[in-house]
């Protein structure tokens, strides 16, 4: 089968590119070698937010993720939520810096109605204190201003389950292992791609193929004969087990740049760092002295903050443009899409690089303008003004709950992740009452959801589920859900009890390695329970 467009990578640059052209009535295909959201795209901080860091020296990347905020939540209200942010300014600052920061934060506010943000206020100790008690004493005050928060997992399922109901062919754990050339190796005309469940192998067709491959991407380019060069960036988070405050505080790290304490869903985040990263994209990990360097620098702002516990760590790699000689903090943000034709003489490939979580609609729209002219369509974007899928209409959480007699909470976060789709969902334990069970009492995910995420959203294994629903994300980290979740996936796609036991190795081994560098107090004896109730042997030893 021939497509108009095969994008390679499904994070949120790809999925993002896949509903605009499929809106625009392009044949799309979207492949990715593992999962949706599974690089950066998944385990960034989760802000649609404007970018206050890079005010000073890349104003255009704040102003287009301002205004492509405001887009965003307009397509996807059910999705975000706010986040007041205080900034404590340490007393050891000169006499005029508290006014120095005002000014910068009055620049800011310009861009604030673009993203429905409000302007900033000054408070004084007091008020830093009275709104936020876990702060430093040791202040002169404070400057409160505002951001907004996404799941960057359901942000680009929803983007590629919109693709698919505009006509996308949505293919996930699908590698790209070769690229078809024409009748010049000057020419690509496809790609060859690999299952990874069944290894089976398949040749794919399509007019231009857009390399939107993150982290991968320079590696994608290379199969393909062509240089793609970007500057990998590594960034951790430390996931605490709950929400800490309904306030995100600013601090600074040793090395003087910015960190903070979120609060994100039903955790709080801390991050995140900014390093150079030259190892195997495919087993990352977050390292103790990354996790320390978190910890130091947020204790000067929250000391009490060693007392939380932090139940496991996430860790992606940005794909930064390439710039030699600058520190990782520095580099911008901004975004580039290459045409392989004009500038290797390739023809039909392109690849977009960088960019950032909060203007993807808008690097989106650009990419398939080029896709597009070359493709002789003439057709105008629309993805500012269609709602993603669950945005249809809003829903009244409390009637929902009273009308399936489930509990109002469970409710809100299953709202909260499908939008009013949350009812089709709802209506499979109409046959099946069992189904409004609890798997998960962390997040808190019922069976009917898991049951829809792999009937309807590409869940193939459990590490799918939990980008899915969070499932096994809280406190007991897939201790009392992982393995009512593996029987239910062996169920739904008829797994033989040795796949189902390799599944559920695979997820708790992945677990294992994430925990690795936090294991101490609380979290240690929780990961020894683990290990007594799902066996070493079973977690593949070590």
């Amino acid at each position: 089968m021939t497509y108009d467009v095969a994008i390679i990578g499904g994070g949120v640059n790809g999925t993002g590119i896949a509903r605009d052209c499929a809106m625009r009535g392009l044949k799309v295909i979207l492949l990715e070698k593992r999962d949706i959201a599974s690089g950066a795209s998944g385990a960034s901080s989760g802000m649609i937010h404007g970018g206050l860091r890079y005010l000073m020296n890349d104003l255009e990347t704040t102003r287009r993720a301002c205004l492509d905020s405001g887009y965003i939540q307009k397509i996807c209200p059910h999705l975000l939520f706010r986040i007041p942010f205080i900034m404590p300014i340490p007393k050891k600052k000169m006499k005029f810096y508290m006014e120095l920061v005002e000014t910068y934060l009055e620049a800011y506010d310009s861009f604030a109605p673009l993203k429905r943000g409000k302007p900033h206020i000054r408070l004084t100790p007091e008020d830093v204190r009275k709104i936020e008690p876990g702060v430093t004493p040791d202040i002169h005050g404070g400057i409160m201003f505002d951001e907004w928060g996404i799941d960057g997992h359901r942000l680009c399922f929803l983007n590629a389950l919109s693709a698919q109901e505009h006509g996308a062919e949505v293919r996930t754990h699908t590698e790209v292992i070769e690229f078809l050339r024409g009748q010049s190796e000057k020419e690509v005309i496809g790609v060859r791609v690999k299952d990874a469940f069944t290894g089976s192998t398949e040749e794919i067709r399509a007019r231009i193929v857009m390399n939107a491959g993150g982290s991968w991407l320079s590696k994608v380019a290379q199969k393909a004969g062509v240089e793609v060069k970007i500057r990998p960036g590594k960034g951790i988070h430390l996931v605490l087990d709950r929400k800490l405050s309904h306030i995100g505080v600013m601090a600074t790290a040793i090395d003087g740049r910015s960190i903070f304490v979120i609060p994100h869903e039903n955790v709080s985040l801390i991050g995140t760092t900014d390093d150079d990263y030259y190892g195997d994209l495919d087993t990352l990990s977050a390292t103790e002295d990354e996790v320390e360097y978190l910890l130091e620098g947020t204790e000067r702002a929250l000391p009490d903050i060693r007392k939380a516990r932090i139940v496991t760590t996430t860790v992606g790699i940005r794909s930064t443009l390439y710039e030699y000689g600058k520190y990782e903090d520095d580099l911008t943000r901004e975004h580039r899409i290459y045409d392989h034709e004009s500038e290797h003489g390739l023809r039909g490939l392109m690849t977009i690089a960088g960019g950032k979580l909060a203007s993807y609609r808008l690097m989106s729209e650009e990419a398939t303008d080029m896709i597009c002219a070359k493709l002789g369509l003439k057709k105008s974007c629309r993805t500012h003004l269609e709602p993603l899928p669950g945005s249809e209409e809003q829903v009244d959480i409390h009637s929902l709950a009273q009308e399936y007699r489930i509990h109002p909470y469970a409710m809100s976060r299953l709202v909260y992740r499908h939008g009013c789709r949350a009812r089709s969902i709802l209506e499979l334990t109409k046959d099946h009452p069992s189904w409004r069970s609890l798997i998960c009492s962390c997040e808190p995910v019922m069976e009917a959801e898991l049951r829809w995420c792999i009937r309807e959203e590409w869940a193939r294994c459990l590490e799918d589920i939990r980008r899915r629903t969070r499932l096994g994300f809280g406190p007991c980290q897939g201790m009392a859900c992982a393995g009512k979740a593996a029987m239910i996936l062996a169920d739904e796609l008829g797994l033989s009890p040795e796949q189902a036991r390799e599944g559920l190795r695979k997820f708790l081994a992945l677990g294992r390695r994430e925990r690795a560098p936090i294991l101490r107090g609380d979290q240690m004896a929780q990961e020894e329970l683990l290990h007594a109730i799902y066996p070493l042997p079973l977690l593949g030893g070590g």
